[in-house]
């Protein structure tokens, strides 16, 4: 440096930058996606219709049956609505950053007005409407029973013919949990939420994050059964979500749409 100096030559200053670690950044990327896809699934899940279908066939039929099912119907949503969002990544990032804050914020605003308009028993009315269903179903899976002949109603076997355990799964019950399901999550607000998610999150944490809150609330209602699902006050969770879904849509204030999570 001093032969440089006597030469009249600045010595160079090293330059350091800012730029973080692409393994780094996308590992945020993942837990940003994770906990948001988790808590949205769960304040969007507790209480709803896919939590009651869970619960009270857990109360019917074998729950290992149920819970395999159900979990089935809301894995297969969860991937198809990350599909769905991921799908739209080839419109400019900003753009679809903002839209899906927009609709955050929109979803916030509405279970915040539904949640405050609720009636204390609103949880009831969602529990009568779901049992009065499976009602229904029973009803005609009993007239099939009686028409192909007599079987375990939980395994859908006959006496007369021995099965394989691994055939317990593929039941009428586990078909039926796994339609019910499939059916009530379609177009509800969790499958919503997931597709917008994973138009802005990293696909795989919002996939993970997302099986696993399906996991915990259904596993919830399956263990718990209808003395949860009577506890549980549907007026208070959609508040607290509609909080969760505002929380985030303010988040993006802060988050630049570049920054990679």
């Amino acid at each position: 440096m001093e032969i440089l100096m006597q030469k009249g030559l600045t010595p160079a200053v090293p330059v350091h930058t800012n730029k973080e670690d692409p393994v780094t950044q996308t590992n945020l990327g993942f837990i940003h996606a994770f906990v948001a896809a988790i808590s949205v699934i769960i304040v969007s899940e507790l209480g709803d219709k896919t939590f009651f279908i869970a619960a009270i066939m857990a109360m019917r039929y074998n729950r290992l049956t149920v819970l395999a099912g159900a979990m089935l119907a809301l894995g297969l949503m969860t991937c198809l609505s990350v599909l769905f969002g991921y799908a739209t990544t080839v419109i400019p990032r900003v753009y679809t950053y903002y839209v899906s804050t927009a609709l955050f914020a929109i979803f916030g605003i509405r279970m915040l007005r539904e949640g405050l308009k609720m009636s204390p028993d609103e949880g009831q009315e969602e529990l009568e409407e779901v049992q009065a269903e499976l009602k229904k179903k029973d009803e005609e899976f009993q007239r099939t029973k009686l028409l192909n002949g007599p079987g375990d109603v939980e395994t859908g076997t006959s006496t007369a013919i021995p099965q394989k355990k691994w055939l317990h799964f593929i039941s009428p019950i586990f078909v039926q949990a796994l339609t019910l399901t499939f059916l009530a999550e379609w177009g509800d607000r969790s499958q919503l939420t997931t597709i917008v998610l994973a138009a802005r999150e990293d696909p795989y944490g919002v996939a993970v994050g997302g099986t696993v809150g399906h996991c915990l609330c259904t596993g919830l209602a399956v263990i718990g059964g209808r003395m949860i699902a009577q506890k549980i006050s549907v007026r208070t969770v959609t508040i607290i979500g509609g909080i969760v879904f505002l929380a985030f849509a303010f988040s993006a204030l802060f988050i630049s749409p570049d920054s990679g999570f």
